[in-house]
């Protein structure tokens, strides 16, 4: 006979309550996700946040799965890939699920980051929440290069090639570092299998420890808005932000729209243009490794080509290095160079409004300049555009400072 509902509801609470007793899973339920206030005018850009998390999820997911089939060996690596997609069952889903997975990766975080630079997320009392996710672009662009090698096509062995050697430029410890990395004389074996240990232990454990301390980090000092104005300035008489709303039901909901659209745009390029033109997957990389051919054009994937036109552009090997990882090093400085006395671009002058589209164009030019073929005028514009990426942060202290705002509202805007 079953038992009354009312009984079971009952049973339920207790074993409920028994648990949370030794989990505190209902005060971390209401601390950060029911009774988090977050501004109540977030916007489309605000989407972001939530989708990096969904395709950390299903980077992971679907990367133990592959594991289960792919072998680390550099005879057998590109076979055990040829395997996984045409002999394992939705093996080619996965595979597809998780190289398209990395570049979608890549554009939700720079949206993300983009954001971040409009509303001036990073500016006090934030700096630790953009210095780890800055840690967190570092670890991830570790992580898919080190992905890219796995398939041991023609690609991934070149391009492992070129970006180990770059650590040679590096005076004094450069040839023994290259060395140590590659694990041999030469990229091999011994490369493929510590990259491997690398990309499926190491970093996706660096990877979840910074962001569950990125989402620490901000829901401490709670999240910014377009606005930039602080909600907990104004609250209500039980302590609640007045310009605030609950994350749950109200910002989860929002993100599962979200969720729905993005993954709709997921779906149709895993099955209608998986490679997307060789963006995603370049055709040299479906030919196995060869260490007696050379591709006749070596490039990264699309999300490394910024820094990769900076390399290139510059003809000393040593300062193209030292520029290029300067490129990604000073991004840790952007709480310190926005010396504006408000947050977001809606209240700043025109100064930072331009310096700022213009740093999104030079961005997506110097992408576009990575993937070209070098010429001559193509290594001139590159260098142009060089310029104007550092200029972004050098001239930022200075036009910040000294441009003049608009009034920051005392309440956020609808």
């Amino acid at each position: 006979m079953a038992k009354p509902a009312s009984t079971l509801s009952r049973q339920v609470d207790a074993v409920g309550s028994w648990i949370d007793q030794r989990i505190p899973i209902s005060s971390f339920w209401k601390a950060h996700i029911s009774e988090y206030y977050a501004p109540k005018n977030f916007n489309i850009m605000y989407f972001f946040g939530s989708l990096a998390m969904l395709v950390l999820v299903n980077q992971i997911v679907t990367g133990i799965f592959l594991t289960m089939h792919y072998k680390p060996d550099a005879a057998e690596a590109f076979a055990s890939v040829e395997y996984i997609m045409r002999d394992v069952e939705w093996g080619w889903l996965i595979r597809y699920m998780h190289s398209t997975g990395a570049s979608f990766f890549f554009i939700v975080v720079y949206l993300h980051m983009f954001r971040a630079l409009m509303y001036g997320s990073y500016k006090s009392p934030r700096e630790l929440v953009w210095i780890l996710g800055v840690f967190i672009y570092l670890v991830l662009m570790a992580e898919a290069f080190l992905g890219y090698v796995l398939p041991w096509g023609q690609m991934s062995y070149w391009g492992a090639q070129v970006i180990v050697s770059l650590f040679g430029a590096l005076p004094v410890i450069g040839d023994p570092l290259v060395e140590w990395i590659r694990g041999d004389f030469f990229i091999s074996d011994a490369t493929l299998n510590r990259f491997f240990a690398l990309h499926v232990v190491a970093l996706p454990l660096a990877l979840i420890m910074l962001v569950v301390l990125h989402l620490a980090a901000l829901h401490e000092v709670g999240s910014n808005n377009p606005d930039g104005v602080e909600i907990k300035k104004n609250k209500d008489a039980q302590g609640r932000p007045l310009d605030g709303i609950p994350f749950h039901p109200y910002y989860t909901v929002k993100d599962i729209f979200g969720v729905g659209v993005f993954l709709t745009l997921f779906a149709f390029v895993i099955f209608y243009a998986p490679e997307f033109g060789g963006y995603f997957l370049e055709k040299d990389n479906f030919v196995e490794a060869n260490p007696q051919v050379t591709p006749e054009h070596i490039v990264p994937v699309w999300y490394f080509t910024p820094y990769y036109a900076i390399l290139r552009g510059v003809p000393d090997k040593l300062l193209g290095v030292l520029l290029m990882g300067a490129a990604v090093m000073i991004l840790f400085l952007m709480p310190w160079l926005d010396r504006s006395k408000v947050r977001s671009i809606r209240y700043k002058g025109w100064g930072s409004k331009i310096m700022l589209a213009v740093f999104a164009v030079t961005f997506i030019r110097l992408g576009m300049l990575g993937v070209a073929e070098g010429t001559t005028a193509e290594t001139i514009e590159t260098r142009f555009w060089t310029f104007m990426y550092f200029a972004f942060f050098a001239l930022m202290p200075f036009i910040s400072k000294y441009e003049k705002t608009k009034p920051v509202p005392e309440r956020v805007t609808s």
